[in-house]
């Protein structure tokens, strides 16, 4: 709280899930917050102590980077400066690859990968004007290992995950700007519902039950605490999923093994019409 109180944080995807929820925990704590939707921002106003200038309502479209200049100028007009940019903004996916027309992954890759370090970017030349700043990606357990029905979204998040590495060795003479890497599991958001499918007029028709994962709220109480000590990178799952990113880091083979076995199971919901992730402990009735 006394780390992130008083911060102006920029939250990108605020409209629903983990996004929603950051706007949420930050205005309880005392953050000023750019977010691009009013209904968030009207229930901020009504849980906090926040004024009516401290919340931004900033319209973004993470797919058009010749916007981000101007939006990242907007922001900073508001406020005269940004602490804390959140990249939150993205969506999945539910497809196998054989089945996915090629431009749902160049969707992907222009709105997670493309879309975010464009608007860190602009973002970051003001922070090293600065000299201070902190760069939060909500990347995924997903950018650790593979998995079934996600290639693409897979993809993205390593794309995100060896960005943000790289990018932080090139800022070690900027010791007070932090890069940090938040990996979820499956968190009870939002997201697929929106997920990409094998072509971009799909929608997913069911999304299932989705109780058996980790509550967003405790996800983002999570990340706002790896934020304020600046880690790295932070693991933010329940098991099996964290277990199983332990072996990709420290036992690959396993790992495979693993997944093999896993990702049957996981094909074999989606197609039943349940959730992918649904427990792989539950037994089958």
């Amino acid at each position: 709280e006394n780390e992130l109180r008083g911060k102006v944080v920029w939250v990108t995807g605020a409209s629903s899930g983990i996004g929603e929820e950051l706007a949420y925990q930050l205005s309880k704590i005392g953050a000023l917050l750019a977010i691009s939707a009013r209904r968030v921002k009207k229930k901020c106003l009504q849980i906090s102590n926040l004024s009516e200038k401290d919340i931004l309502v900033l319209r973004l479209d993470l797919t058009d980077r010749s916007s981000h200049e101007a939006a990242t100028n907007s922001v900073l007009k508001h406020f005269g400066k940004i602490d804390v940019l959140v990249n939150n903004g993205g969506r999945s996916q539910r497809s196998l690859f054989v089945d996915t027309n090629l431009d749902v992954y160049s969707a992907i890759m222009e709105l997670n990968y493309l879309g975010t370090i464009s608007l860190t970017k602009h973002v970051l030349n003001h922070m090293i004007q600065r000299k201070k700043g902190k760069i939060v990606t909500v990347s995924s357990v997903m950018g650790i290992m593979g998995a079934p029905l996600a290639s693409g979204y897979c993809a993205s998040k390593h794309a995100l995950q060896g960005f943000f590495n790289s990018l932080r060795t090139e800022l070690t003479d900027y010791p007070e700007i932090s890069i940090i890497n938040i990996c979820p599991g499956p968190v009870q958001s939002k997201i697929i519902q929106n997920v990409f499918t094998e072509n971009l007029a799909k929608s997913i028709e069911n999304s299932g039950d989705q109780s058996h994962k980790m509550p967003t709220d405790r996800c983002v109480r999570l990340t706002l605490v790896s934020t304020a000590n600046d880690l790295k990178e932070a693991w933010i799952s329940d098991h099996p999923y964290l277990a199983v990113c332990y072996l990709w880091q420290y036992a690959p083979t396993w790992a495979w093994w693993l997944m093999n076995r896993m990702g049957k199971r996981r094909i074999q919901n989606f197609k039943s019409g349940v959730d992918a992730d649904v427990s792989y402990s539950r037994k089958k009735k």
